[in-house]
């Protein structure tokens, strides 16, 4: 995560629940930087290699560090993107959207 956005193993990268974690600050890459300011019916685009997909933002809450359930499995489209909460280590920062249809 020094350099790129890391991707949860575990999740999808073009379809079901795509999980994606990234620093927001105090680190080279911050990609999550404005991650706090979304909220819901904001869209996220998300890109891989030649993939391009479009989410509206459904949810913005707080989990605990230990808390996996937001990268399960889903049969809808959804992005899950993770990043920590300012001085709470305990804590991390949960945006989830889903895929908008054309």
């Amino acid at each position: 995560m020094n350099k790129y956005i890391g991707h949860f193993e575990e999740t999808q990268k073009t379809n079901g629940n795509i999980g994606l974690a990234a620093h927001n600050r105090g680190y080279e890459n911050n990609y999550f930087s404005d991650l706090k300011k979304l909220k819901e019916g904001d869209k996220i685009i998300y890109k891989y290699k030649d993939f391009t997909k479009e989410y509206e933002v459904t949810k913005h809450y707080i989990i605990k560090n230990t808390d996996w359930t937001p990268l399960e499995g889903t049969e809808n489209n959804r992005i899950t993107l993770i990043t920590c909460v300012e001085n709470q280590k305990e804590y991390r920062r949960c945006i989830q959207g889903e895929e908008i249809k054309k």
